[in-house]
């Protein structure tokens, strides 16, 4: 048997030039790595070189694995071929939402530690204010996708389109104020606002007329289901809102 066709030696064709390193590639040379595989690694190096191997095994993709003469193929075909997950592009998740009041949370008792008050109700108010903020932060990645993903169920910027381009900065500047507990007698009331509103249209959406949609609450490319989630979102700003302002007029009293 020839080395090529050991099956502890993989064969990985892999798009390597000046302009483009392909990242699949890499990812795929470390995983058959891990796997304890010797890799035969042959970059194709121009654009040429790989139209030329696409031609001739008749692929559309490049990276490429073969192992013990096999094509396995690309790197979620590799993955697949260990048994290990791939990713589905349309399945709903909701990861993001889990990685972003995960990090609020830690924010939260950090500046909570920070300011000296751990364990009392100021720490749960950063914690829901760092998330608001958190969350404007991601429809502001892309506010064209998010607002345009927003019209599918929002009631206000379905009657005032620009309502969708404007909300994010609210929700980021709301938040932060919030953190800051500056401006209270502005930021409540924008928060019960657009917490109200939107509160109201997701339980439209999603309760009343049983619509399958995607959230864009983490933004436009949003693969949350709308539904509990987006409407904990608003129900949680809709409660700092009143929460806020009076917390500050006990305190003043």
């Amino acid at each position: 048997m020839s080395r090529s066709d050991s099956r502890n030696t993989a064969r990985l064709y892999r798009m390597v030039t000046d302009e483009h390193v392909c990242p699949y590639g890499i990812k795929s040379k470390a995983l058959l790595e891990r796997r304890g595989f010797e890799v035969e690694d042959h970059p194709l190096t121009s654009r040429e070189a790989t139209d030329a191997f696409k031609r001739e095994h008749n692929v559309q993709t490049t990276p490429q694995t073969f192992i013990a003469g096999r094509r396995i193929g690309g790197h979620d075909d590799l993955r697949a071929h260990f048994g290990l997950h791939v990713a589905d592009e349309d399945a709903t998740t909701y990861q993001p939402v889990i990685a972003i009041f995960a990090t609020a949370l830690l924010l939260g008792l950090a500046v909570s530690w920070a300011a000296g008050t751990l364990a009392t109700i100021r720490t749960l108010e950063y914690v829901l204010a760092i998330g608001m903020t958190l969350l404007g932060l991601q429809k502001l990645r892309d506010i064209e996708s998010f607002s345009t993903m927003f019209l599918n169920y929002d009631l206000l910027a379905r009657r005032w389109v620009r309502y969708g381009y404007v909300y994010p900065f609210v929700e980021a500047i709301t938040g932060i104020l919030m953190v800051a507990g500056a401006l209270i007698w502005l930021a409540a009331p924008l928060a019960l606002f657009i917490g109200t509103v939107g509160a109201v249209s997701v339980f439209k959406a999603v309760y009343v007329e049983r619509r399958e949609l995607k959230c864009a609450c983490v933004g436009g490319d949003s693969k949350v289901p709308l539904g509990f989630v987006s409407l904990t979102e608003n129900l949680v700003m809709m409660a700092m809102g009143v929460w806020m302002p009076l917390r500050m007029f006990v305190l003043q009293g």
